[in-house]
């Protein structure tokens, strides 16, 4: 017998366990002003999806019963400018009461743990935008009147102090919610449309935390995959910003060689604009070079005089071997060599990775070509000077 009351029981739990993980439902009651019918949306990460409405009864009670497989955020209420969030989970029993004209300005919850945070954070926020608004009010009716040199700056002070308190409470709540779709609703609480609070660079990192916690709780959900949509931008974005910042600091870098000739004249590159120039880098120990000089010469001969230049940098160590193969060879194009040939800074501006290299520039000083040898770069010249 007993073995019997314990099947039934054991299929009775079942049973309730399989409605409890598959649905909520919400009980409420308006006091005051009443419309005749309230409506529960479905938030859809951006944009509210209307999925069930109920007639509000003379004594202003209605009900909702909502299939659910994983918490969700929900709106309910009468419009799109008066309603309240619900972050609603299967198998809760959530009891809303209103007192008000405006639904979303005095309410109770109960049977709801989500759906309390939410209340907590938009209550704490509510009292935080009256302070600032405030503030606000005594600065611009201030601005007039005599000692605003003084009363100015501590009003703004005040200000930045009760900006920098709603953002302690914010983070606080982020880091002992980590698990709850609740920790989102902070991340993207707003003071207002163009301030969140939590502004800093550094709360990046609470973006990450909730994201990575999150998703291992709730990875279907379409909230936490938008989260961490969000937190990959947000991140390149920082990096794009950071790398930006440390370019600003760092001495202009342009890719014009300033280089002493084999007469110890310094020629700059830019100082051939007007020209045709094929800026080369050459090793007298590359026999690959060597062939291209030779290569070169002719066409320098051929179309030196319809504005073609040669622009020659040697990264040999050894000063003499490159003035002596320059006056064997007789290189009739300008000739320099890096300045410090154990630190080849041109060579390494212009990412030289092996020799011969070359970059070809047309007469506005731009980049048109890079690395033609051989038929590509005879091509290449048929085409600017035939």
């Amino acid at each position: 017998m007993k073995r019997t009351l314990y099947l039934f029981a054991f299929v009775l739990l079942i049973q309730q366990s399989c409605t409890y993980t598959g649905s909520f439902s919400v009980k409420g009651r308006i006091e005051g002003e009443k419309k005749d019918h309230i409506y529960i949306s479905r938030v859809d990460v951006d944009k509210p999806v209307l999925i069930d409405s109920a007639k509000v009864s003379r004594r202003g009670s209605f009900s909702f019963r909502v299939k659910a497989s994983m918490p969700d955020f929900y709106q309910v209420g009468y419009s799109s400018t008066d309603y309240i969030t619900l972050l609603a989970a299967p198998g809760e029993k959530i009891e809303l009461a209103f007192r008000g004209n405006n639904l979303y300005k005095n309410y109770d919850v109960k049977g709801s743990d989500g759906t309390s945070k939410i209340k907590m954070l938009d209550d704490e926020l509510s009292v935080t935008s009256l302070k600032l608004d405030s503030l606000t009010r005594l600065y611009n009716e201030s601005s007039s009147l005599p000692g605003f040199d003084k009363r100015g700056p501590e009003l703004d002070e005040q200000f930045r102090s009760v900006l920098k308190d709603q953002r302690r409470k914010n983070i606080a709540f982020v880091i002992t919610n980590t698990n709850s779709l609740a920790a989102i609703k902070a991340l993207y609480q707003k003071i207002n449309s163009d301030t969140y609070v939590l502004y800093d660079p550094k709360d990046l990192q609470y973006l990450k935390i909730v994201t990575d916690s999150l998703t291992k709780y709730y990875p279907e959900s379409k909230h936490v995959q938008a989260l961490a949509r969000d937190f990959s931008k947000e991140l390149n974005q920082l990096y794009a910003s950071q790398v930006q910042s440390m370019a600003q600091k760092l001495p202009e870098t342009k890719l014009d060689p300033d280089l002493k000739t084999i007469d110890g004249r310094r020629v700059k590159l830019s100082s051939l604009k007007g020209k045709y120039v094929l800026l080369t880098f050459w090793s007298v120990n590359s026999k690959e070079c060597l062939q291209e000089n030779l290569e070169l010469k002719n066409y320098y001969q051929r179309y030196k005089n319809q504005g073609f230049e040669i622009y020659q940098i040697n990264l040999d160590q050894d000063e003499e071997v490159w003035r002596n193969a320059v006056k064997f060879d007789e290189l009739p194009w300008i000739s320099t060599r890096e300045d410090d040939p154990a630190n080849p800074l041109n060579a390494r501006i212009f990412n030289v990775r092996s020799l011969p290299a070359n970059f070809l520039y047309d007469k506005d000083g731009r980049i048109i070509a890079t690395n033609l040898h051989g038929r590509a770069l005879q091509i290449k010249f048929n085409q600017l000077f035939k």
